[in-house]
């Protein structure tokens, strides 16, 4: 293979912006990545993540070869490809034999490329007949299905993304596009610098980095978002701000919703949402005298048991003042992951069908049917969190989950593990070895992952990217497209010997030419479209029928909806309080959310040091009047308990939340947190139309952890596969928490507690397992129980183990991240103080992940006496991918 330098055009396989990215690589190794100037979505910037992608998913940490476990108390062992899709098609094929169609489901992912979707699709329904095969989007994106669907007569986001940049008013609910579309962000940023007359509402309970750009920041109760809509929209009825012209002519269902928000006064409102009524009179005021009202959203509202009530009052508001169908006008949905776009084109979630039809629908059902060339098709199956409760009753007895990770990712986690534990079969098709899925997959089959296949993704403005492969997967990975195709016709020769193929495709090409037509004609047409047409065109957004050579970049600008009369419907659903108020045992609300540098349950950005930097460990918000009131201090433990279960953590003074309220960072799970994760403490009820479970709200206890001995270890040289090893170390301390460190240099750092000291042989074998050899320098209180080990080579610091006090664990990880030699005399590294005299110890933060600059870093020069601007020539911070200026900001003007 040539070492030349080359470049390739494809798409980020994080979040729903689906930014373009030009990957640098010598034809059989990735190098780095740029953003793509050519790019319609991003024209060249991209994100934190996004700009990291090259150092993420290095070999270590994939799946090369396929494994397969014969007995449920074994180990799995290396197979060859067709050992192991035979084995699949006899496993499937028995189960299906003896227990039916339904006893086998498929759990797929909003990563998968479209031409995955629809082979997974098309194996499920038209060759088992199993209408079991959900996807992770039932977690993320179903409610705003629902709210389109019901609303406007399809699940069609409207809007486009220049629309950002040419509202004068943007709502943004329940969503923090700052950190979970930082790219979109950026272009809101930099329209109301130039226009500063637009106006910003953000509506969070939480004070979150995209209110540094809010004009009116309302803190709602947390799942009040119901109640809150219709206050809006009482007042603007009420000052006639409303469109009468457009809900007369091109709307339905008024009345009763008129009726209905009448009971949604100022006063009521200002009560239930715990805002003031100033602060509502000043949003509808925004909203109505508004010539383009966008409004923008996420999980704040779809994860939730009424999200497609929250879905529905939200498009309410555009409704009765026409604000759709124009530039800058409409009630646009950020899609959390790269193509869960895709996923519902091709029908890939429990309900749906391709070419967005309903798997309810008989005439659906039959002309789908025709089409693939079998007799029938099965109606709609179960959705997610019904599709595991069918796992863990025996139900479903033979389970393939492809690129996700249920058992970081479900709510009720003890029950998801428990439910893959008593599977009789469970395949996991996956590019990440580390997942805590994979520790169940009974068949481990290695998939390719970003820059190494080709296919299309559809982002959030209905934009579908030619996804272009750079490399070659690893060892034997395959795509995910050729995996499936493989496996069904090993399988068709089981189920309908002698008959044609269903799944004749060589290319993902084939699969995608033969899925677009089933869009020709509805609502999301693109039968015009091709890998050619994308080539020559570039990106291009749906509706793209046949003979097209434009996208459509916003829909209804003719006023016509496709419902059966043609009119968009109003919605009138009564706010109704959420499944799980705080209330004793459980008198805390805990409230989850996303990070600036992670992603999902960190298959990806948890194997790159880099991405630790932000948020090196999981941390409980807490507002600091509730810390002094529980008589707690940064950093102390608290064992946070739900009636699912329970976790310990370390917890965090947060002034932007309200006092009662706690916040948790959703990316961890058990591989890097003891307890299996954040969501073994999240709710498993789910709105009752979008069966999306209430993932951001649970009722939780709050109680110290009394776990005085600590454990510290930061070892450079060892990597998360040393994990295996360590967690039988650790099963016995209530609390662990493990990571990554650094950057050109990177470490594995381990935090954590237990009431007693363990014996001095657990000692001896931890050090074992890290490989703290000598030259060492160590100092032992075995009376006290505390044991330190601290390794230098060529004067640098190179290993730390604290154990039973920690006190100096901040400073020695400066000392590590500075890599200088030691200009201490050694025995000041092990006494117990948090540092020296004449150091500080380090309470330090990376805010730029891009450019490695640190918080002390900005303070320093900004006790120069430099400003933002002076700052940013200076450090550099922030002119990268500008994912930490509001952080920033937030620096400079503190006080």
């Amino acid at each position: 293979m040539s070492s030349e330098r080359r470049t390739t055009a494809s798409t980020c396989c994080y979040c729903g912006v689906g930014c373009g990215v030009l990957i640098e690589h010598d034809g059989s190794r990735i190098l780095g990545v740029r953003g793509d100037p050519e790019h319609p979505a991003n024209l060249g910037r991209l994100c934190s993540k996004g700009a990291s992608l090259h150092l993420t998913g290095g070999l270590e940490h994939r799946a090369l070869h396929p494994q397969l476990r014969l007995g449920k108390t074994l180990g799995r062992t290396r197979t060859d490809w067709p050992s192991a899709l035979e084995h699949a098609a006899e496993r499937f094929t028995a189960t299906i034999r003896e227990h039916g169609p339904q006893s086998v489901a498929f759990y797929v992912s909003g990563q998968l490329l479209t031409e995955d979707y629809y082979a997974f699709n098309k194996l499920a329904r038209a060759l088992i007949g199993t209408p079991n095969i959900d996807s992770n989007s039932r977690l993320c994106m179903s409610s705003a299905v629902v709210g389109y669907k019901r609303s406007l007569g399809a699940d069609a986001p409207p809007c486009s993304y220049e629309d950002v940049e040419l509202a004068d008013c943007v709502l943004i609910i329940g969503a923090n596009p700052a950190f979970a579309h930082p790219v979109l962000f950026r272009r809101l940023e930099t329209a109301k610098a130039q226009r500063p007359q637009m106006r910003v509402i953000v509506v969070d309970p939480r004070r979150t980095d995209s209110c540094e750009l809010a004009d009116l920041h309302l803190a709602l109760q947390p799942g009040t978002d119901v109640a809150l809509l219709h206050g809006l929209l009482h007042i603007l009825l009420r000052d006639e701000r409303i469109d009468t012209a457009f809900i007369a002519e091109h709307t339905e269902g008024f009345a009763a919703l008129q009726s209905l928000v009448q009971e949604y006064p100022p006063e009521r409102v200002s009560r239930l949402c715990g805002l003031s009524a100033d602060d509502l009179e000043q949003a509808a005021r925004w909203i109505g005298d508004a010539p383009r009202f966008l409004s923008l959203w996420c999980m704040g509202l779809n994860q939730s048991s009424s999200g497609s009530a929250k879905n529905s009052a939200l498009i309410n508001l555009h409704l009765a003042t026409g604000q759709i169908g124009r530039p800058g006008a409409g009630p646009f949905s950020l899609t959390g992951q790269p193509n869960a776009m895709g996923g519902r084109e091709t029908g890939t979630l429990a309900n749906l069908l391709p070419g967005h039809r309903e798997a309810d629908n008989a005439e659906h059902r039959a002309e789908l049917a025709r089409y693939w060339g079998v007799d029938s098709l099965p109606g709609a199956g179960l959705s997610a969190v019904e599709l595991f409760e069918a796992v863990a009753e025996g139900r479903i007895r033979a389970l393939w989950i492809a690129c996700t990770n249920p058992a970081q990712s479900m709510p009720d986690q003890q029950r998801i593990h428990d439910a893959l534990a008593a599977c009789p079969f469970v395949v996991v098709q996956e590019a990440f070895v580390g997942t805590e899925t994979c520790a169940y997959a009974d068949l481990l089959l290695p998939a390719a992952s970003w820059g190494e296949k080709e296919g299309t993704v559809t982002n959030s403005e209905r934009r579908v990217s030619h996804v272009r492969k750079a490399v070659p997967p690893p060892g034997d990975a395959r795509p995910d497209w050729a995996i499936v195709c493989d496996f069904a016709r090993r399988l068709e020769q089981r189920l309908r010997p002698g008959l044609p193929s269903l799944f004749d495709f060589d290319s993902p090409q084939a699969l995608f030419q033969e899925f677009t037509p089933l869009t020709a004609g509805r609502d999301l047409d693109y039968a015009g479209l091709s890998y050619t047409l994308l080539d020559a065109l570039g990106p291009q957004q749906w509706p793209f029928p046949a003979g097209a050579r434009q996208g459509t970049p916003r829909l209804y600008s003719d006023r016509r909806f496709p419902t059966p009369s043609g009119r968009a419907r109003f919605i009138a659903e009564p706010y109704r309080a959420v499944l799980e108020m705080p209330e004793p045992p459980f008198p805390w609300l805990l409230n989850t959310g996303r990070l600036r540098d992670q992603w999902h349950g960190m298959s990806r950005t948890g194997t790159a040091a880099q991405a630790f930097g932000h948020a090196p460990e999981p941390l409980l918000g807490i507002h600091p009047d509730d810390l002094a009131n529980l008589g707690l201090h940064e950093g102390d433990l608290v064992r946070v308990s739900s009636r699912r279960g329970s976790l310990v953590l370390p917890v965090q003074g947060d002034a932007g939340l309200r006092p009662g309220h706690t916040w948790l960072p959703m990316h961890w799970g058990d591989r890097f947190l003891r307890g299996l994760g954040t969501n073994v403490l999240t709710q498993p009820g789910f709105d009752p139309l979008s069966r999306q479970p209430e993932l951001k709200l649970s009722g939780v206890a709050l109680e110290p952890a009394d776990l005085p001995w600590r454990l510290f270890a930061l070892v450079e040289g060892i990597g998360l596969s040393h994990l295996d090893a360590l967690r039988p170390l650790l099963v016995e301390f209530p609390y662990v928490s493990l990571g990554l460190l650094g950057r050109e240099r990177t470490a594995l750092v381990i935090r954590a507690a237990r009431a007693k000291a363990p014996p001095q042989s657990w000692l001896m074998q931890l050090d074992r397992t890290l490989a703290l050899h000598e030259p060492l320098l160590a100092y032992e209180d075995p009376e006290a129980g505390i044991s330190k080990r601290l390794r230098l080579e060529q004067g640098r610091l190179t290993a730390v183990r604290l154990a039973g006090e920690v006190l100096a664990r901040d400073w020695l990880m400066q000392v590590w991240r500075e890599g200088q030699p030691v200009d201490v005399p050694h025995q000041q590294l092990l006494a117990p103080l948090a540092a020296p005299a004449g150091r500080q110890a380090a309470t330090d933060r990376l805010v730029c992940n891009c450019l490695n600059v640190s918080a002390s870093a900005i303070l320093a020069s900004l006790q120069q006496g430099l400003d933002l601007s002076a700052l940013q020539r200076e450090l550099r911070c922030g002119t990268q991918c500008g994912s930490c200026l509001p952080e920033i900001r937030r620096i400079v003007s503190a006080p």
